[in-house]
């Protein structure tokens, strides 16, 4: 049978010098793209879970590890290996598979949830609108949130006045019960919060009238914020400590405020550099000359050469945008120059250019008169 077995590390995907903690990242992504639960009805992909958690059932024993590496598939053969009889070690493959469960269905770690010591509260998300200008030099904004605090009444323990929370019994105060669940390999056992306490360990009876017996009291309230000069279109400011409350006395989350910024009538923005478009008259790009151009720090005079040609790019040195991480460093602003060419000329200035064509040309301009007689003959 061993015959028929691929190398473990192999499964894995992992070289025989992998440590610990890439077996186990290994394993996780297999588990979470094979499991049956996410592939119903695939018995490919099942083949492939079982596979993958054999594998990882000898790498991750340190003793079974040294004895494959010696003796290869060969050292398991007296213990029935393979899936249907093999001997896995339940207790790290039920937090494994408290890892991707908990991954996959948005959880997280199982074990970050079930202490019920202190733990940091949740971060909470809001966003806000700011201008082109206010993104590029920053500004000061003010927002109005709900937020939660301590209730004033029960000083956060969620008990009536002269009353106190009890130790759930069903836990033991700890917070936490223990699951054993039939798996494709065996019993599994997981660690999970107590149904009856939610994993604080405590039971009140008697609840607070003011917070319902959650601690806090929801006030609306007004927070400052400070937008850096230079922050993009859909990052986020972080605003410590005005996040959720934290559990059993953690520390409060975070304020994560999104950034959205409006766009701008003329100017485009690629990182720290600006572009735009700036009208050029036919005569100053024929002659040369100062050509006025706006930027987000006013309008500045542009000297152009005789002959610049339409589409010509020009460099502004250090009209841009501020770095987040420098704010001496902004980048540049870069126009595009566009030629406008009359649409709407009186006789006079019509006879100007074609003068002007002519002496470029060589030809002779021709006389109105000739002009007259040529349609008139043409009539005929």
């Amino acid at each position: 049978m061993a015959e028929n077995k691929r190398d473990y590390y192999e499964v894995l995907g992992v070289a025989k010098t992998a440590s610990d903690d890439e077996i186990k990242k290994a394993y996780r992504q297999l588990a979470k793209k094979y499991h049956p639960d996410m592939n119903p009805g695939d018995k490919e992909a099942e083949a492939k879970f079982k596979e993958a958690s054999e594998a990882y059932a000898i790498l991750s024993d340190p003793e079974k590890k040294r004895q494959y590496d010696q003796f290869g598939h060969a050292a398991f053969e007296q213990g029935g290996g393979g899936a249907g009889g093999f001997d896995f070690n339940m207790g790290d493959m039920g937090d494994i598979f408290g890892d991707i469960f908990g991954d996959l269905f948005g959880g997280g770690r199982s074990r970050q949830r079930t202490s019920n010591g202190p733990m940091k509260g949740a971060n909470l998300r809001t966003g806000i609108r700011i201008t082109f200008e206010e993104a590029v030099f920053g500004t000061e904004k003010e927002l109005e949130l709900n937020l939660k605090d301590q209730c004033e009444k029960c000083h956060g323990t969620g008990a009536k006045p002269g009353t106190s929370a009890e130790s759930c019994k069903k836990c033991n105060g700890s917070g936490q019960v223990t699951v054993t669940q039939q798996s494709l390999f065996g019993m599994v056992r997981q660690v999970r919060p107590c149904p009856d306490c939610g994993g604080t360990g405590k039971i009140i009876r008697e609840k607070c009238p003011d917070c319902y017996g959650t601690g806090y009291i929801t006030k609306r309230k007004k927070i400052q914020v400070s937008i850096p000069a230079g922050i993009d279109d859909g990052q986020s400011i972080r605003i410590r400590d005005k996040g959720e409350p934290g559990i059993n006395g953690g520390e409060r989350g975070d304020l994560l405020v999104e950034v959205a910024v409006s766009s701008h009538p003329i100017f485009q923005r690629e990182g720290v550099d600006i572009y735009s478009s700036a009208p050029l008259s036919f005569t100053t790009a024929a002659l040369g000359g100062d050509v006025r151009i706006s930027t987000v720090d006013g309008d500045v005079l542009y000297t152009v050469k005789p002959g610049t040609q339409t589409d010509t790019k020009v460099r502004l040195r250090g009209k841009g945008v501020p770095s987040l991480r420098n704010k001496q460093v902004r980048g540049d602003h870069y126009v595009n120059l566009v030629v406008q060419v009359p649409t709407k000329l009186t006789s006079e200035q019509k006879e100007l250019l074609q003068k002007l064509d002519a002496s470029f040309s060589g030809k002779p301009v021709e006389e109105e008169s000739t002009k007259e007689k040529k349609k008139s003959f043409f009539k005929k």
